[in-house]
This record gives structure tokens, C-alpha cells and sequence, in this order.
């Protein structure tokens, strides 16, 4: 018998005692908030951070939704995990992580972004069910619900449940900087699914610091009129955009090709940050409209970002909610 079927009618006698209802739409995911440092508890497991797209999958009666943080379907561009998804079995709602591994099995945020080039094993790291056959699991203490996960996703291609540990939060951080991972993240073992809520029942811990950013424009490279040579960048101060820096390396020659064809339609005459950063280039202005991740060595006491380098496009995360994430302990000044 085939891994993942032999479990699934146990999944779903175990969210019977659940009240019948609607399978839910369009959710939005909860979210952590961001600390300084691990932390062993008993009431805690600790998860892998990983370096990927966020993604929400429907699935119901065999047809699969597959979509971003921004509601963007993601079908089309994951047809192997959407098609795996169909074989489920089940009506059900899955939170997750879109990632490719590379050869020693490490989320590259890179070889996701080149996804193009088929390099990597392209993966849905599922880590939460929301929903299964009827059942809205969002009340559900959080254990139960990542049980009955285990329970419903098996050997299929493509899908593997995002495993966890208890309570030993300071050694699996430090392993998880041995392997050089993001970072992990630590949840309440009883806490419900607060869609679209950013609660500190769950919270993030990062190996190195990392942001996302809001693209405001872009800098020629010197001495060319048209090759670009850095991103500016600025977060979300309410509703003003704020300048952060910018970041001119972690680039390769297909990311460069990628990210100018994206920011070309989007130039403007109004510069979008609140303040004018004025850099001594040539600057093309933009609609900040695009998002993308750095990292970076730390903030500076004017609250910009040293020594950022591009990561990569974030796709489907909607560029007004891009604030500050790291805590006030990693400032330096």
C-alpha cells in the first residue's frame, strides 16, 4: 500500500470532533514576529526556518488552488507540486513553503529563483492544516493539527511535511547554524491558526539578518546609461516608504536580466521614498510596487542597512506591509 494512503483515514476520523464547515478561501497566513535569540521551553517546538516562497494550497475534490501571501496563484509556475497536491485524497487547506534543495539537500533561495534552469529538487514543505474534509482545524491546539498533517501528507513527489523538535530550541538553533540554514522557528505547541495575524506564539529566530525591501529605484552601473548597478531600497513607516540603502551586490547575470525586465515598466519621474536618498549616480525612480530580500551585517544607528547583497525576488508579498523585522538587539550603531 502506498505510505500516504495507508494514513489518511486515521487523519481524517481524528478532525471528526471538529464542527462541519465551509473549506475557507483566499487565507491568509499567520505570521511570526521576529527575536533576537533561541530559547529552550517545554512548551515550545522549534521548526526550520525555510529560505523560500510561502505558499497556501486548497485542494478540493482533486482541483488544487496554489497561491502567494498576495493571493497569486502559483499554479503555473509549480505544476509538479500543484499535480501532487490533486492526488491528495482529501479536501483540505495546507501552509507551507515552496523551496528547491540543492545536492546536499539545503534550501537555496538562489536555485528557486532560477527555477528556470531545473537545478534543484523542487519542494512544498508543508509545515500546518488548516482545513481537512469538512473540518475547520484553525481552533485546534497546534500539535493536534501538525498530527494529523502527518497523518494525510506521505512519500508523495514533490511534498514533505516540514518536521519539528520539543522544547530543545538552543540546540537545534546551533545545528541550524552549523548548516548554514536561515534560521528556525519557534511555535506554542497550543496555539491556533491566527490567519493573517502576526502573533508571538510563533516567532523566528534568524542565523544571519535578513529583510525584505521594497524597490524605490535603481542605480546605473558607472560609466553606462543603461546596465544596472544597484537597487534602492526603503520599508514602511506607516504609509511613507523610508530609504534603507542600497544594494549593488548578490547578483549574477541572470538575476540582472530578470530584475531589470521587471523594474523597467514601473519607471517614474517621482522619486518614492520620503526623503530624496540622492545617491551620486544616475538614478532611475520606480513605482514601489516590487519586493525583494537581502541580507545584511546590521542596522545602522540611522536606520540603514550595512553592507546589504540581493538575495532575490519575493514574489505575492504585497510591498505595503514591508517593515522593519529584525528586533531592536541586532541595532548597531
Amino acid at each position: 500500500m502506498h505510505p500516504a494512503t495507508s494514513h489518511k483515514p486515521r487523519a481524517a476520523s481524528q478532525a471528526a470532533d471538529v464542527p462541519i464547515a465551509a473549506l475557507p478561501r483566499n487565507v491568509k497566513p499567520m505570521l511570526a514576529t521576529g527575536v533576537a535569540k533561541p530559547f529552550d521551553h517545554p512548551d515550545w517546538i522549534f521548526e526550520i526556518k525555510w529560505d523560500g516562497y510561502r505558499a497556501i494550497a486548497e485542494v478540493e475534490r482533486g482541483v488544487v488552488r496554489l497561491y502567494s501571501r498576495n493571493n497569486l496563484s502559483m499554479n503555473q509556475r509549480y505544476p509538479s507540486i500543484a499535480a501532487s497536491l490533486a492526488k491528495l485524497g482529501h479536501d483540505a487547506v495546507l501552509d507551507g513553503e515552496i523551496v528547491v534543495l540543492d545536492r546536499e539537500g539545503k534550501a537555496q533561495f538562489q536555485l528557486l529563483q532560477n527555477h528556470g534552469t531545473r537545478q534543484g529538487v523542487l519542494v512544498y514543505y508543508v509545515f500546518d492544516l488548516l482545513y481537512l474534509d469538512g473540518h475547520d482545524l484553525r481552533g485546534l491546539p497546534l500539535l493536534h493539527r501538525k498530527e494529523l498533517l502527518g497523518g494525510l501528507v506521505g512519500d508523495m513527489p514533490g511534498l514533505k511535511v516540514s518536521e519539528h523538535i520539543a522544547e530543545r530550541g538552543t540546540a537545534f538553533f546551533e545545528a541550524v547554524t552549523q548548516q548554514q540554514l536561515e534560521g528556525m522557528v519557534a511555535k506554542l505547541a497550543t496555539s491556533r491558526y491566527l490567519s493573517g495575524e502576526r502573533s508571538r506564539a510563533w516567532l523566528k529566530i534568524k542565523t544571519q539578518l535578513r529583510q525584505q525591501a521594497v524597490i524605490g529605484g535603481f542605480a546605473l552601473e558607472r560609466g553606462s546609461r543603461s546596465r544596472l548597478g544597484a537597487l534602492l531600497l526603503g520599508i514602511y513607516q506607516g504609509k511613507e516608504l523610508v530609504y534603507i540603502g542600497s544594494a549593488g551586490t548578490g547578483f549574477n547575470q541572470w538575476t540582472l536580466a530578470e530584475v531589470r525586465e521587471k523594474l523597467d515598466p514601473l519607471v517614474t519621474e517621482a522619486c518614492p521614498f520620503k526623503r530624496n536618498p540622492k545617491p551620486n549616480k544616475i538614478v532611475r525612480w520606480v513605482r514601489p510596487e516590487l519586493v525583494c530580500e537581502i541580507s545584511f551585517l546590521c542596522w545602522t544607528s540611522d536606520g540603514h542597512v550595512r553592507h546589504p547583497v540581493f538575495q532575490g525576488m519575493q514574489e505575492g508579498v504585497p510591498a505595503s506591509g514591508v517593515r522593519r523585522e529584525d528586533p531592536d538587539e541586532c541595532e548597531a550603531t
